[in-house]
């Protein structure tokens, strides 16, 4: 640090001590009703040992997820609200245009008892719903991993396999390409149809969508969000068919006009 950056380095400390000082006498005045701030120490990317996350930067983090050390996110890929994905002893992978979804938890192991190395490697397109654990574990291309599932060290699940929400999968299993395994501990259910397979590529493709919608919303200023707000109050109260009635036309502002990948299936018809 060159001496002008030691200089603009003191000032900021004076300036933040002062803030911190008037912080203090502001507390002092309003005494009992005084409320604390606590700042949060939560980092959505978190380096571990010399290992940082490397994430596209077509990728959607979630602000309250957390991807630590050795993790790869790939273009178009969304880890969502209260993910984990902790690659301390071990890296993870995760390809492109596939979502973690809310609450799961992606981890690795160092190795298994007969010394095998286990990271965790996710492949494109892929599915894992909310709450899911996948645990040093091999998720191949356009797979699908249901709700609050568990994949046990060793696991690999090929492509176009499907794992049934709250499955149990036990370590080293392997779901070939068209089964549906389901149970504690997951067994064979049956094979995937045609429209089960195409609906896994379309889950995934959904994601890619509402993630561009999510990672909008979370880069608005505090000024637009009040803007919004403003609008969204405006037009609450307004009757559609009252206004037609009347001949009065109230255009809908753009900022509250969804993408048509993403509105319900109802309103798609409507606008069809």
């Amino acid at each position: 640090m060159g001496t002008l950056g030691r200089v603009v380095y003191t000032l900021g400390s004076w300036i933040r001590h002062t803030g911190q000082a008037m912080d203090r006498v502001g507390s002092t005045f309003q005494a009992g009703y005084y409320i604390q701030d606590h700042i949060s120490k939560h980092r959505t990317l978190m380096n571990i040992y010399d290992k940082s996350p490397v994430v596209d930067k077509d990728a959607f983090i979630a602000p309250s997820a957390s991807v630590i050390g050795d993790v790869q996110v790939g273009q178009g890929s969304s880890i969502w609200y209260g993910s984990v994905l902790r690659g301390d002893v071990n890296s993870i992978s995760v390809g492109s245009g596939t979502n973690i979804q809310d609450n799961s938890l992606v981890h690795v192991a160092k190795s298994n008892l007969s010394g095998k190395v286990l990271p965790t490697i996710i492949g494109n397109n892929v599915t894992i719903g909310h709450s899911a654990v996948v645990h040093g574990c091999i998720i191949e291309d356009e797979a699908f991993v249901g709700m609050g599932a568990t994949l046990l060290d060793g696991v690999v699940v090929e492509k176009h396999a499907m794992v049934a929400a709250g499955s149990l999968v036990r370590q080293d299993t392997r779901i070939r390409s068209g089964e549906v395994w389901a149970g504690n501990p997951a067994k064979l259910l049956r094979k995937l149809t045609e429209e089960e397979i195409e609906f896994i590529i379309k889950s995934a493709t959904n994601y890619v969508n509402l993630a561009k919608v999510h990672a909008a919303e979370n880069a608005k200023s505090f000024d637009e969000i009040e803007f919004e707000k403003m609008l969204r109050k405006k037009f609450a109260r307004r009757d559609e068919e009252y206004d037609s009635m009347i001949g009065v036309v109230r255009e809908t502002p753009p900022e509250l006009i969804l993408p048509d990948n993403i509105l319900p299936e109802k309103s798609q018809k409507a606008v069809q």
